[in-house]
């Protein structure tokens, strides 16, 4: 059946083709994607016979059976995964099961079914399945329990999954309710109340309301004449202390300092507690971040707020500081580039055992992660004294490679979904297909050969994405498209813009998607907003603006540049100032830059929000790579961040109303 279905499609598709006729199967299959949509099981039932044979009947199987899952017998859904077997829309379906089998405690089928499950990549699924593994005896309970603890505390939303195996561990004792106050500790900084109630609720249901009173008013809470603490007092009171940092560090300081029973707390809550403060001043640049941080023990601090002491220790010059900090972070983090640029760095400031063993210790660490890829591992080149240039290009690719890709079952389908305008299941197909169908995804060769039918096809983000993957060589071509290049060499030279700042720009707005559009309301290549929209083109003279031309490509290019160039005057030719207000808003980055001149790099990574920080990054990463592929010239990122502090004397800002 899904043969019939591959040769249909072969015999009407071009082989690079980005757009095909509808049929009236297609047809058929947007009203079911509608029926599904709306949540009508009938209509899906009904118009199922009728895609029979097409390429993406897997994908109308999925819809239909989904929309009945929990009331379908076993057999007619088990009947429904042999109907589209190796599809996405097969192992899509099966851990949708898995799940609902889990949530109603069906051990045998879940089990029957767990082994089947390709993706492998749902942390519910395998909470449920590391506690029947500890059941069955086939995982010492022990592991089987830390491993558990540790998919739990990555969720970010309460589940069944994690939370029933977390209570199995419970009660038979191999965790404790240490894990459970970790979870909530972790929730209530980032305001995640659903998921601090369900936890403190696995301890005892009557401990909710006054979690909930601590959510709303933490410092009525803490100003409750507490004298004698018990254990539940304790981490009622550290849960308050995090709460409170969230909005009035220094108030939450304060607190530590000077009530009485803080002193009953133990040294772990009290270090976690001030973590919590030290990390909050330290995102608004505080000068007493470090002072706070100092109170607590290093050990007992999650890698976040650690990453949130090195960064004030950058920002103070407090290089020591930055070398506890990375230091007391886990292997894994410790691992990461930023981490591993940042230790060179301050082993580099700190000449430390002496100056030579310092600059050989540093040269080793830039080593390690030098790369023409990423932000710090560009960072690390230039520290080696290696200019960024284009790496060599791979062989070409070979018909039969070519041939291969454009005929994959799994392509097909998801060039037929954007075909058909399905972009979010074309991408999940896509992404399936490349990644995720066999373990450890595909070799390299087969990736440059899917990202070239995607490049060939425009459809840039898979492009981009799919190149990415490789390990072994790099298609800079590939990963750094310049479509539209006449238009956006024209439009930055109208504006006194590099082009290649404009197009790292794009690549990460957007991946070039012309339709695109954010939950904020930004559209297009650029993701203007309205308002800033309306706001550029008053300023540029483009008379009779309508709001629903930000969509047109060479409108979305015009206006995207013209504000990026009006935002790069208004931060005097700061790249990462610019590139931050782009993102965040003018108004932060205005704010964000008051304080010591800092270099750039140190600046950015002291960027409060996690979304705007590797923004910023990737922008100028992105600017650097194009920059050489547009010149033909080695480049340097270095070159592009320079210094970020206050406009000299205090100026005002020249436009003060940049939205």
């Amino acid at each position: 059946m899904i043969m019939r279905g591959l040769v249909s499609i072969m015999a009407g598709l071009c082989l690079f083709a980005p757009v095909q006729a509808q049929t009236p199967q297609d047809r058929v299959l947007l009203q079911m994607r509608d029926a599904f949509v709306k949540r009508q099981p009938a209509t899906l039932s009904t118009l199922l016979p009728r895609v029979e044979g097409h390429v993406l009947e897997p994908l109308a199987r999925y819809w239909e059976m989904r929309a009945r899952l929990e009331s379908a017998p076993p057999q007619e859904i088990r009947s429904t995964l042999d109907r589209m077997p190796g599809t996405y829309w097969e192992d899509r379906l099966r851990n949708d099961w898995l799940l609902q089998l889990g949530r109603q405690r069906d051990w045998p089928r879940f089990e029957a079914e767990l082994p089947l499950f390709r993706m492998n990549d749902d942390r519910q699924v395998s909470c449920y399945a590391r506690m029947l593994d500890a059941v069955a005896g086939r995982m010492p309970a022990a592991d089987a329990a830390i491993e558990v603890e540790a998919l739990w505390l990555q969720q970010r939303d309460a589940d069944d999954g994690c939370a029933t195996a977390v209570q199995a561990f419970i009660d038979s004792g191999h965790l404790g309710a240490d894990t459970v106050w970790r979870r909530a500790r972790l929730a209530m900084e980032t305001n995640r109340q659903p998921v601090v109630r369900q936890a403190i609720a696995m301890l005892d249901p009557a401990w909710v309301p006054q979690v909930e009173s601590i959510a709303q008013d933490p410092a009525a809470y803490l100003d409750e004449k507490i004298t004698a603490i018990r254990p539940r007092t304790r981490e009622m009171v550290t849960l308050a202390v995090i709460r409170l940092a969230s909005s009035d560090p220094a108030a939450a300081a304060d607190t530590l300092l000077r009530k009485r029973w803080v002193t009953q707390l133990t040294r772990e809550e009290r270090s976690w507690a001030w973590g919590v403060v030290g990390k909050r001043a330290a995102q608004r640049r505080m000068p007493e971040a470090l002072e706070y941080f100092a109170y607590a023990s290093d050990e007992h601090l999650v890698d976040d707020h650690l990453a949130w002491k090195a960064r004030a220790g950058m920002r103070a010059g407090a290089w020591g500081h930055v070398l506890e900090a990375i230091a007391a972070m886990t292997p894994a983090q410790q691992e990461q580039a930023t981490w591993v640029y940042w230790q060179a760095r301050a082993l580099e400031s700190l000449a430390q055992p002496d100056p030579l063993m310092a600059t050989v210790r540093a040269r080793e660490l830039y080593a390690r992660i030098a790369a023409p890829t990423g932000f710090y591992e560009l960072l690390a080149l230039e520290a080696l004294g290696r200019p960024v240039i284009e790496p060599p290009a791979p062989d070409p690719l070979t018909d039969l490679e070519r041939q291969a890709a454009a005929r994959h079952p799994g392509l097909l389908r998801a060039r037929s979904a954007r075909a058909l305008g399905l972009r979010s299941e074309a991408v999940r197909e896509w992404h399936y297909t490349i990644a995720l169908h066999t373990p450890g995804g595909k070799a390299d060769r087969e990736l440059l050969a899917a990202a070239d039918i995607a490049c060939r096809e425009q459809w840039w983000d898979r492009c981009i994405n799919t190149s990415k993957r490789t390990r072994g060589m790099q298609d800079q071509r590939q990963r750094f498209p310049t479509p539209y290049l006449v238009q956006v060499r024209q439009r930055a030279q109208d504006v006194g813009l590099d082009p290649a700042y404009v197009y790292g720009l794009i690549r990460q707005e957007s991946r070039f998607v012309t339709d695109a559009r954010s939950h904020a309301g930004a559209s297009g290549l650029m993701q203007v907003m309205p308002a800033t929209a309306r706001w550029t083109a008053r300023r540029i003279g483009l008379n009779g603006f309508r709001p629903e031309q930000i969509n047109d490509r060479d409108t979305n290019i015009r206006i995207g540049t013209a504000y990026l160039g009006q935002a790069l005057q208004d931060f005097e030719g700061s790249m990462p100032l610019a590139a931050a207000a782009y993102n965040a808003g003018p108004g932060r980055a205005r704010s964000w830059r008051e304080g010591p001149v800092l270099p750039a790099e140190i600046w950015i990574e002291n960027i409060p929000f996690d979304e705007t920080r590797d923004y910023v990054q990737r922008v100028l990463a992105n600017t650097t790579h194009y920059a050489v592929l547009l010149s033909g010239e080695s480049q340097s990122l270095r070159a592009r961040l320079g210094t970020v502090g206050p406009r000299a004397n205090g100026a005002p800002a020249p436009l003060s109303d940049l939205p």
